[in-house]
């Protein structure tokens, strides 16, 4: 037993306990001695490899740890796997970021060079990475931790890219994708941010061909004029249905191109008309591919105008490029006018530069067939359930509308796509063995990070024969936030389905993003983020995670700020000083024993009913996974139960004769059970106070979390604490009304029956009352086990302030009468209105009567 400080200090409290439990094997899954208990299984959301966890990080990681704390204290083999993403694109703009300020030339450094430079980055920035998870508590099996980039792990994807290869379901093809023209690789919709920008819309002439008139076009990029194949108009637009197979002139290269008709254009934007660029615009290749329309790409991989453009545009930026053709175009008397404008503009997440939407052949996964594939699952009773139950539905609207999946990106670190050409026949080869390079020349392209994160819930496991993966898949929970369902959990959903035929987990806890007090998202250029390892500095890692999960609920963001830190912080005080003071309680000598139900007061009986009421609806709400939920019934329990009402009874308790001994039993006992409680939610303060206690184990890890007592407990003992802490909140309101102060003393008059001698050694200790007289007659307050008047015949003040009172509530009353009596204001008054007067009336004259009474 180690005596708690006066002062809580998380730093102390945090001190030395990750090494404790990692050398007592508490976080490792699958041991010997736990086979036999039922498995539960998740793994951390990979985070990149590229720095500092967000205060977003925190919130997904916190919840993970208290779902599997609690999931092992009730007795489950849990398995809460580590991971960490190789983050392709994100990760080599770092390095080549890197390697700039080194003045190296990526090209001159090569290939095999640059990934040993990407490795030491990721080595670097992961032992940071693990630092911050063991300081936010992180229950984690470190034996089992996995890279998305590691060897077991490119054995999956190669087998899985074959597999989806030769069943037809990857193909290559030209399609429009998001372009990073500075990295020069295709973009996941995932890495482009939007962003309002200045720019300005152009309005040219197309002159009709063979015709003294013009159709009128705004454009924002009249660099891609080059590219335009048609102009476009809805069928369903009388103004332009004359001109349907007429041919206008291109200002720009005074190429002639044709007017079609598509029913994607909007009748009702603009002038109804727009150009068709079919390389650079996904909805414009759309239209191209409906009409068997020319895919003309502009731009180079730089961005830099190509030979398809006029020769005097050719090598200049896009930018270069608009100034110079906009003011040719204006020369030759084609150019209507110019309009500021601001617009969402897509950019590159990595690089800040304006991503181009271009065509590019590229890898593709054929997603419809593997979409629907989960769908039909999603229908069934094996479906994969997710919290908040509404995100089912948005999940299967996504799976419904989904889009082949770009897979290829133009990257060096990441896993390289096999395939194969062999440099003598000609022959396309895909292979899970890498090929002699002699003879075979592999793709340069790797594979977008999706692709391998999206296998890990069953490649972490060693799928197809491991062990792991025979005893933990399907993972029994997911947790991840709203924002990457589509991106990741629909990846994994269809991956794991196709490949293992089961869903890769049983349910999806879905939590929001971190927001600051006034709902505006966390950002450095707000300068409202909120680093979590500074928090942990100086609140330490409890309060972190209690202020996270204080107002979490399922699928809805979090307001964060420092005063729920401040909060928690609070609380975690408050569990300090009420433990610390009940240790001080205990003796030398003083031995634990079971205490029976006879020896119970009815304080006692009180608070062991509330803790079962506590015990129910933890269960139900973690079962729900509505974790924030089931903290505001133990912080109610705690707060208000617990060291409002039985810690402050049980200082009374402590001096009748031989209840010392059963008053601290019960208060050891309900420490223990709080402290296995809390231990998920906030595990460093609670292993410090537990292993203060007298009959503690090496740790909470080895006890069970507490179940509901089977215990006959006394209804009437329950409802007499209940009505003796209804009588306090009374007398106390009683006073504040009438300006005493709390510890003013008072005179009471109490019901004369068996429960009165109970009750009264608390009255008079929390009311300060210096006499307590047993009569029969009217009282004043009327609880459900006793009743209650205050004497005031001696006291000035409390006489003055009543004759007041019921001076007012006579006056209101006979107001209220009157009102009530008048057909008027019954016949014409709303049925509220006259509802709320009765309401009004009733209450008024039930208080003037407890006046007259008491």
């Amino acid at each position: 037993m180690i005596e708690l400080e006066k002062n809580y200090d998380h730093k102390k409290c945090e001190e030395g306990k990750m090494e404790s439990w990692y050398s007592s094997n508490f976080f490792e899954a699958y041991r010997k001695e736990n086979r036999k208990k039922k498995p539960f299984s998740m793994i951390v959301p990979p985070p990149n490899v590229t720095g500092i966890l967000h205060i977003g990080h925190a919130l997904n990681c916190t919840t993970l740890d208290t779902i599997a704390r609690y999931k092992k204290l009730n007795n489950y083999d849990v398995l809460f796997l580590p991971a960490t993403d190789h983050a392709g694109i994100a990760t080599q703009a770092k390095v080549e970021e890197s390697l700039k300020k080194r003045n190296i030339d990526k090209y001159e450094l090569g290939r095999e060079k640059f990934l040993l430079e990407a490795y030491k980055w990721k080595d670097e920035h992961h032992d940071y990475i693990r630092k911050q998870w063991d300081a936010l508590g992180l229950s984690m099996d470190y034996s089992k931790e996995r890279f998305t980039l590691d060897e077991n792990m490119s054995k999956v994807v190669n087998h899985v890219f074959k597999k989806l290869y030769d069943e037809g379901l990857i193909y290559r093809g030209e399609r429009i994708i998001n372009w990073d023209p500075v990295l020069k690789t295709a973009l996941s919709d995932i890495e482009v941010n939007y962003k309002e920008d200045d720019g300005k819309f152009y309005y040219f002439k197309y002159q009709l061909e063979g015709e003294d008139d013009y159709l009128q076009v705004a454009t924002t990029r009249p660099e891609t004029m080059f590219g335009d194949q048609c102009l476009v108009f809805n069928p369903k637009d009388e103004r332009y249905r004359h001109l349907l197979g007429k041919y206008v002139i291109n200002p720009a290269d005074k190429k002639r191109i044709p007017i079609i008709a598509d029913e994607y254009v909007d009748i009702s934007f603009g002038t109804g008309l727009m150009k068709c660029t079919p390389a650079h615009d996904p909805n414009d290749f759309e239209i191209a591919k409906r009409h068997n329309l020319k895919f003309v790409k502009i731009f180079t991989d730089d961005i830099k105008m190509n030979d398809n453009c006029p020769e005097k545009y050719r090598g200049l930026d896009n930018l270069t490029c608009r100034d110079m053709l906009v003011e040719d175009i204006k020369n030759d008397g084609n150019l209507i006018k110019i309009e500021d404008i601001k617009h969402n503009v897509a950019h590159s997440e990595r690089t800040d530069c304006v991503v181009e939407p271009m065509l590019s052949k590229q890898w593709f996964v054929k997603m419809k067939p593997l979409s629907e594939a989960v769908l039909k699952v999603q229908r069934s009773k094996d479906k994969t359930r997710f919290f908040p139950k509404r995100y089912e539905k948005i999940f299967s609207s996504w799976l419904k509308k989904t889009n082949d999946w770009c897979i290829s990106r133009q990257l060096w670190w990441g896993h390289r796509i096999p395939i194969y050409t062999d440099k003598i026949t000609g022959e396309v080869i895909c292979s899970e063995e890498r090929l002699d390079e002699k003879r075979y020349l592999q793709d340069e392209d790797v594979l977008d990070t999706w692709f391998s994160s999206a296998l890990a819930p069953f490649a972490f496991l060693n799928w197809p024969d491991g062990q792991l993966y025979k005893r933990f898949y399907p993972l029994d929970m997911m947790v991840t936030a709203y924002d990457i369902i589509f991106f990741w959990v629909e990846r994994m959903a269809f991956d794991g389905l196709h490949f293992t035929k089961k869903m890769p987990f049983k349910k999806v806890l879905i939590h929001g993003l971190v927001r600051d007090d006034k709902g505006r998202k966390m950002s450095k250029s707000l300068g409202n983020g909120i680093d979590p390892f500074a928090v942990i500095n100086e609140y330490g890692a409890d309060s972190l995670r209690l202020s996270l999960l204080l107002s979490s609920t399922p699928g809805l963001d979090i307001s964060f700020s420092m005063a729920r830190v401040e909060k928690a912080h609070s609380f975690i005080n408050k569990l300090w000083n009420a433990s610390r003071y009940i240790l001080m309680m205990v003796d030398e000598g003083f031995k634990l024993r079971p205490y029976r139900t006879s020896e119970l007061s009815f304080v006692d009986v009180y608070i062991l009913d509330k803790m079962n009421y506590l015990l129910k609806n933890v269960k139900k709400n973690m079962d729900k996974c509505e974790i924030g939920q089931a903290f505001e019934y133990i912080y109610n329990f705690i707060y208000d139960n617990f060291c409002g009402e039985y810690l402050e009874y049980s200082k009374v308790s402590m001096k009748e004769d031989g209840r010392k001994e059963i008053t601290l039993l019960v208060l050891l006992d309900l420490l223990k059970k709080i402290l296995i409680i809390l231990f998920p939610f906030i595990p460093f303060v609670t292993e410090t106070i537990y292993l203060s206690m007298i009959g503690n184990k090496k740790s909470i890890y080895n006890e069970t979390y507490p179940s509901l007592s089977r215990r006959k407990l006394p209804k009437e003992d329950v409802a007499l604490c209940s009505s003796l802490n209804e009588a306090i909140r009374c007398l106390r309101n009683f006073k504040a009304e009438n300006s005493l102060q709390p510890n003013s003393p008072v005179d009471l008059f109490i019901s004369d029956d068996e429960n009165t001698k109970k009750v009264i050694p608390y009255l008079k200790r929390f009311s300060f009352a210096e006499k307590i007289t047993e009569k029969d007659g009217e009282m004043q307050y009327h609880f459900p086990s006793f009743s209650l008047s205050i004497d005031v015949s001696n006291n000035e003040t409390i006489l003055q302030n009543i004759e007041k009172r019921k001076a007012f509530l006579s006056k209101e009353i006979e107001r209220s009468r009157k009102l009530l009596s008048n057909e008027n204001f019954i016949n014409k008054a709303s049925p509220e209105k006259v509802e709320k007067e009765k309401e009004k009336y009733q209450k008024y004259l039930s208080e003037y009567q407890k006046y007259q009474n008491s």
